[in-house]
C-alpha cells in the first residue's frame, strides 16, 4: 500500500518532489519554536492546484492522511505533523506565481504558496498597499495566514485576512478542485462557503489559491512612541487617538518596559527612544490620504492634547522613515529577543478593549501568587484586542524546570481570559496545542456543529487530523 501511494505521488509530482530521506523531510517536521518534532510518510510539494488536486484523491483513495504546510510560521503546531508517521506533509512552497493583478479593481489573485513580503511588494509595484503585516512576513505564505485568520499590526483599519479575502481556490478532502475565486465585493447566491475554509487550518481542505483586496496607497505615514504609566493609560489614549484621528489610526501596540528591556539586551544596536524609563508604551501609526502635513498635524494636535490630559507621560514623533522604521523595530523584535533570552509560556488572546486593563492586573497578580518571580512579556494590538501574554520564568530558574508549570500558567491566563469574555486564541489558531484547551471554553452546541461540518466535509477525517477538534 505505501510504495504503491508512494509511485502515485511522484507519477503527479514529480520523483524528485517526493521526499522519504528522513535529512531532506527534516526541516518540514519541526515547529517554529523548535519544541516539537512530527514524523512522515513523506514530504510530498505541488507545484499547482490540479497537482494538489490528485494528490490529495490519492490520499482519499488509500486513507492517507495530510498536513497541509506554508511557511511554517505558526505557533499551535498547526503545520507539522504527528508522531505517527502515517501522514503526508503537503507542501505549498512551490506555489508561489501571482496569477493577475486588477489595479482598478484593487484586487491581487494569487497561490496560496506567496511568500506574504512578496505580495506586498507585487501590489506596491502597480501603486496598491496590501495591508497584511506581520513579524513573520518574509517566510508566512498566503495559505496559511489565510488557513489561521491572521492579524497583524493593521487590522485596526484594515482587518483580519478574512476581511482582506473575497474569494478562494479550494481542494476538498475528496480531491475536487473548487473554484471560488471570485473578485466581487457583494455576492449573495448562497451559503459562504469561503468562510468556512478560513480559519480551519487545513482541516476542511486546502487552499490553493486566493482573490485579495488591495488598498491605495497612503500618501503619509506618521509613527510616534508614546511613553505611558499604566495599560488603562492606554486605553484612555486609544479612545483619545480614535476621537481625533478616525480612520486615519492605523496601528496601536501597546508593549511593556520589561519587552522593550529584553529588545535592547539581545538586539542593542537598536535606538532606545527614552532616556527615562517608563512602565508602558504605545507604538501608534497615522496613514494619510492627504497629505503629510495633514498627517502630522493631527498626530502632534492629539498626542499635546494626551500629554496636557496627563494621559500620556513622554512622546517622541519620528520624523523621517528612517526613523519610523526603528521604532517599528523596537515591536517587532520583541519575539525575537524572548526566544534569545529562553523559553517562555505564549498566550495570544484577545479581550474586549475596554477589559484589557483589568484583565492584565487581575492576571498579573494571579501569576505573582501562583508563580512567585514570573515575568510577564505583555505586548499586543491593543486597538483590536489581542495581546500577547506571555510568561517568562524566574532569573535563575531553568527553561525546563517552569515549562513544566505550563499546565498551571495555562489554566490561570485562560480561565482569566474567558472570565473578562475573551478568546484563548486570536490570531494563531488552535492547531494541536490548544486543541484539548478549547474543550473547556467551547460550548456543547458550539463544538457539535464544528464537529458536524467537519464530519460533512471530511468523512475519512484525512485532513489535518488531531488539528482543532
Amino acid at each position: 500500500m505505501k510504495a504503491a501511494f508512494l509511485a502515485r505521488c511522484r507519477g503527479i509530482v514529480g520523483a524528485d518532489q517526493v521526499l522519504t530521506d528522513a535529512l531532506d523531510m527534516a526541516p518540514f517536521l519541526t515547529d517554529w519554536r523548535g519544541r516539537f518534532t512530527g514524523s512522515a510518510l513523506a514530504v510530498v510539494r505541488p507545484a499547482t492546484p490540479e497537482q494538489v488536486a490528485l494528490v490529495v484523491r490519492a490520499c482519499a483513495q488509500w486513507r492517507v492522511p495530510l498536513v497541509p504546510q506554508g511557511g511554517k510560521t505558526g505557533l499551535v503546531l498547526g503545520g507539522v505533523p504527528d508522531q505517527s508517521g502515517r501522514a503526508i506533509v503537503l507542501s505549498l512552497a512551490r506555489m508561489n506565481r501571482v496569477r493577475s493583478l486588477d489595479p482598478v479593481n484593487r484586487t491581487i489573485t494569487l497561490d496560496a504558496g506567496c511568500i506574504l513580503e512578496d505580495v506586498q511588494e507585487a501590489a506596491a509595484a502597480h501603486g496598491c498597499l496590501f495591508p497584511l503585516s506581520l513579524a513573520a512576513e518574509g517566510s508566512c505564505t498566503i495559505g496559511g495566514n489565510l488557513s489561521t485568520n491572521a492579524g497583524g499590526t493593521a487590522v485596526l483599519r484594515y482587518g483580519n485576512t478574512r476581511d482582506l479575502c473575497l474569494g478562494l481556490e479550494v481542494v476538498t478532502p475528496q480531491g475536487e478542485l473548487w473554484n471560488g475565486l471570485r473578485a466581487l465585493r457583494k455576492d449573495n447566491t448562497g451559503y459562504d462557503l469561503r468562510d468556512l475554509f478560513i480559519g480551519a487550518e487545513g482541516t476542511l481542505g486546502v487552499i490553493t489559491g486566493a482573490v485579495l483586496k488591495l488598498h491605495p496607497q497612503p500618501k503619509a505615514s506618521i509613527t510616534a512612541l508614546v511613553a505611558l504609566a499604566t495599560p488603562r493609560h492606554a486605553l484612555a489614549l486609544l479612545t483619545l487617538m480614535q476621537d481625533s484621528c478616525g480612520a486615519s489610526l492605523t496601528g496601536f501596540e501597546l508593549m511593556s518596559d520589561f519587552c522593550l528591556r529584553l529588545v535592547a539586551t539581545h538586539f542593542p544596536a537598536l535606538p532606545q527612544p527614552f532616556v527615562t524609563r517608563h512602565a508602558q508604551y504605545v507604538l501608534l501609526e497615522l496613514s494619510s490620504s492627504e497629505s503629510e502635513r495633514h498627517a502630522v498635524g493631527l498626530l502632534e494636535r492629539a498626542i499635546e492634547t494626551a500629554l496636557e490630559s496627563d494621559i500620556a507621560d513622554d512622546a517622541l514623533v519620528a520624523t523621517s522613515i528612517a526613523q519610523s522604521r526603528s521604532l517599528w523595530q523596537l515591536r517587532e523584535h520583541i519575539s525575537m529577543a524572548q526566544a534569545a533570552a529562553g523559553k517562555n509560556i505564549k498566550h495570544d488572546v484577545s479581550l474586549p478593549i475596554s477589559r484589557i486593563a483589568d484583565f492584565i492586573a487581575r492576571t498579573d497578580a494571579l501569576l505573582a501568587q501562583a508563580y512567585p518571580g514570573c515575568r510577564l512579556v505583555c505586548f499586543g494590538h491593543v486597538g483590536d484586542g489581542n495581546l500577547h501574554y506571555n510568561v517568562a520564568p524566574p532569573e535563575h530558574t531553568g527553561d525546563d524546570d517552569f515549562l513544566a508549570c505550563q499546565p498551571g500558567v495555562n489554566r490561570i491566563v485562560h480561565d482569566s481570559v474567558h472570565g473578562f469574555g475573551g478568546s484563548i486564541s486570536a490570531e494563531h489558531g488552535i492547531g494541536a496545542l490548544k486543541r484539548d484547551e478549547l474543550v473547556r471554553y467551547k460550548s456543547e452546541v458550539e463544538l457539535n456543529m464544528m464537529r458536524a461540518i467537519k464530519t460533512a466535509l471530511d468523512p475519512l477525517g484525512i485532513m489535518n487530523p488531531g488539528k482543532i477538534l
